[in-house]
């Protein structure tokens, strides 16, 4: 207890409104996930009271059918960002994968399950190939994910030749296990959410009470101190960056059958996306603190902004603007809280 603190406690004086805004601060940022739900509610009764709509049972529908496939992505990045890198080629590998599998599928009469199996291996393969030359090259993350990302995307538009794939004719039983829908009162669920949840769960135990998720953290926060220790950073980091890569793998198959077609370009911006909702959820930038709960949260938030600027009538050409300024504003309450954390821990 400080001096000032216990100078009240015995004199019976009541803690300004301050101190009592400076305890509520820390207490939030002892919880990374704190800051996002908050920001998370803010916005859902701004837009709600902005546009009663933005809570019905269509537009909540249509909300949560976005969320797994880009927050799969997120929970990768998140372990990554956790361990002291990052995948700049993950949103490309989001657009390659389902392109190449539904390629063999339409034009190669490949069965669609071994064509999805064989998708999430190539998938794999990327991912094992960034983790090895970061690992063993001694290269950067962002300048090997930089140039994986030229790469693959380069190779979605050549086996391609530019053109989509229709994923209307995709096995039906694939359909029903990635992107089936229940009904639940009056919103539609689609099966990519239960996907979302159930690997959100286990990455949330992996991180938190496993030893691999103390790997992770050690591997973030000091490399060489974790080394020392006995951990294998380097098998740590190439499995993180496979994990990655095959989560995008399935998140972009899981979209493409969604929307009907396989595009080269899409996934473009998905990587950028996918650091900003684990950043905003409480995850570090620069390594050895990571939360799955926060990424979870922050992609709730991006994904309400984005449909809640549109329905309150943001113009278009100034649609990124909003977006990425909220997202700005989030980051840096997050930052600030982090500090004070530290600054607590000082005293």
């Amino acid at each position: 207890m400080s001096d000032a603190s216990a100078s009240r406690v015995r004199t019976g004086a009541a803690p300004t409104g301050r101190h009592v805004a400076r305890a509520a601060a820390r207490r939030l940022s002892e919880h990374p996930w704190a800051l996002p739900f908050v920001l998370l509610v803010v916005a859902v009764a701004v837009f709600r009271i902005a546009n009663p709509d933005f809570t019905s049972a269509l537009n909540v529908s249509g909300m949560f059918s976005f969320i797994p496939e880009l927050g799969l992505v997120a929970l990768g990045m998140t372990l990554l960002l956790t361990a002291g890198q990052f995948d700049l080629s993950v949103g490309a590998v989001f657009g390659f994968v389902p392109l190449l599998v539904f390629i063999l599928a339409n034009e190669h009469s490949v069965p669609l399950p071994a064509a999805v199996a064989v998708g999430v291996l190539v998938g794999a393969a990327i991912g094992l190939a960034n983790g090895v030359l970061v690992t063993k090259a001694g290269i950067s993350s962002f300048l090997v994910t930089l140039s994986t990302m030229l790469v693959v995307r380069g190779a979605a538009l050549y086996i391609s030749e530019g053109f989509p794939q229709s994923t209307l004719e995709s096995d039906s039983s694939i359909n029903r296990f990635l992107v089936g829908t229940m009904t639940i009162g009056e919103l539609t669920v689609y099966a990519g959410l239960f996907w979302f949840v159930i690997v959100a769960l286990v990455l949330a135990y992996v991180l938190n009470q496993t030893r691999y998720g103390n790997w992770i953290m050690a591997a973030g926060a000091n490399r060489e101190a974790a080394r020392a220790r006995g951990i294998k950073t380097d098998r740590v980091t190439i499995a993180l960056f496979v994990l990655a890569a095959v989560l995008a793998s399935l998140a972009g198959v899981i979209s493409d059958i969604r929307v009907g077609s396989a595009y080269p370009t899409a996934g473009t911006g998905y990587e950028l996306e996918a650091i900003a909702m684990a950043v905003v959820g409480g995850t570090s930038l620069f390594g050895g603190l990571g939360t799955i709960l926060g990424t979870v949260i922050g992609a709730i938030l991006l994904r309400a902004i984005r449909n809640g600027v549109v329905l309150v009538g943001v113009p278009g050409l100034a649609y990124d603007l909003f977006v990425g300024l909220i997202i700005l504003v989030a980051m840096l309450l997050q930052s600030a809280l982090r500090r004070l954390q530290v600054a607590g821990r000082a005293r």
